[in-house]
């Protein structure tokens, strides 16, 4: 069985068991999640819309941490101008404990 769930402006594609990394959550490490935002429930047959419209995915927060840093680089030729900045991006790790369909 799997779902597909919306959070951060992203889709992720969720069994049991899973751990996943999505953009970060205001919770604290031990805290639990409830993920509303179901797209589609798959448990041999995909279900979608109306047939999803009140389940629910429940996780677990495992940690709160930073990405690896990308580099931007901005360059002009011809004018000395260039500027390196980086950024790491947030991310909250949870565990996906049960899927309520």
């Amino acid at each position: 069985m799997y779902a597909i769930i919306a959070t951060g402006g992203k889709q992720y594609k969720v069994s049991e068991g899973d751990v996943i990394k999505v953009e970060k959550l205001d919770a604290e490490a031990g805290n639990t999640v409830i993920f509303d935002q179901v797209i589609a429930v798959s448990d041999g047959t995909l279900k979608v819309g109306e047939d999803v419209a009140n389940a629910n995915v429940t996780a677990t927060v495992m940690e709160q941490g930073k990405g690896k840093k990308v580099i931007v680089y901005k360059y002009k030729r011809k004018t000395g101008y260039h500027k390196k900045n980086g950024h790491r991006q947030a991310y909250t790790q949870v565990k996906i404990d049960k899927i309520n369909a």
